[in-house]
């Protein structure tokens, strides 16, 4: 038993005085409590009670046990019941990773929604493309578009990302739309990506998978600083129509080759335990869920 268990079992004694009636209250034999504060007495190297046929009576090693445990008593409980309360109800810090490029609009727009829903949950953004190792790191929800092979994570698809190959409109009038994805090789591309160079685009032909190399113009590892190039009339950039929409509304940008887009890349949230999640996190998987699905 740990030294802990050991200390309430000795408080309890002392305050009842009794061994039988500690018993009693702890719903453990007489003798387990005998053995208990005996064990503590060896650990310590000190003798806690003074025993009689009648009585139990404190030494003052065990009255300075019994005044300076009770802080440390009090905390465990404190942290007990806060523990339970976040099992119960969200509330806490939780830490997120999620690429940069949802960091500027959408991911800040879902997140106020969620606190303001939730307002004993704080929360800390970790903005990356590069994928993290989730329990080293302590983060406890990964955003994340695409595929992700770890087998350990726990994954919930959130919305399905269409890809958009976009310029402008004076890029378009300058360059022709492409109507096929082979026609971006003549183009000028805008290219990103983490762990590659990023030069051939993947689309989806007839159901199956379709890479087209482009020449790429300008590279990053994110697809945000390639839009106002866009806007600009440099180049075709190819990424989610997620990050997209605000240039698309306004016909600042204009997308084509939207049948071509893989069906099979999703905006995922991911994270690494499956029980005793706390409240905090189901609540914010489930709100992750409802908001995406209406959008």
């Amino acid at each position: 038993m740990d030294t802990l268990e050991l200390i309430k079992t000795f408080r309890e004694v002392a305050r009842r005085g009794s061994f039988s009636m500690a018993a009693e209250v702890l719903d453990v034999s007489k003798a387990n409590v005998s053995k208990y504060v005996a064990e503590l007495e060896t650990r310590l190297g000190v003798r806690l009670l003074n025993r009689s046929t009648r009585m139990v009576s404190l030494t003052d090693a065990g009255q300075l046990l019994l005044e300076r445990s009770q802080p440390l008593v009090d905390m465990i409980e404190l942290t007990r019941l806060e523990l339970q309360h976040r099992a119960r109800e969200p509330s806490g810090r939780l830490r997120l990773t999620a690429p940069q490029g949802l960091g500027h609009e959408q991911l800040p727009e879902l997140l106020g929604g969620f606190m303001a829903r939730h307002p004993q949950v704080t929360v800390s953004v970790d903005l990356s493309n590069q994928l993290v190792d989730m329990v080293g790191e302590g983060i406890d929800l990964a955003i994340r578009v695409g595929r992700l092979a770890d087998p350990s994570l726990i994954v919930r698809k959130l919305q399905r990302m269409e890809f958009l190959a976009c310029a402008s409109p004076a890029y378009w009038a300058r360059r022709g739309r492409p109507a096929h994805p082979d026609d971006l090789t003549d183009h000028d591309a805008l290219t990103f990506a983490v762990r590659d160079n990023g030069h051939e685009w993947r689309f989806e032909v007839e159901g199956e998978p379709y890479t087209v190399p482009v020449r790429s113009r300008v590279h990053a590892t994110d697809p945000v600083p390639l839009l106002p190039l866009a806007l600009q009339g440099l180049g075709v950039v190819y990424a989610p129509r997620l990050i997209l929409q605000p240039h698309l509304d306004s016909g600042a940008l204009e997308g084509t080759l939207a049948a071509f887009s893989p069906r099979d890349v999703w905006l995922h949230a991911a994270y690494a335990q499956r029980r005793h999640n706390s409240a905090a996190l189901r609540a914010l998987v489930a709100y992750l869920e409802e908001r995406w699905r209406q959008d």
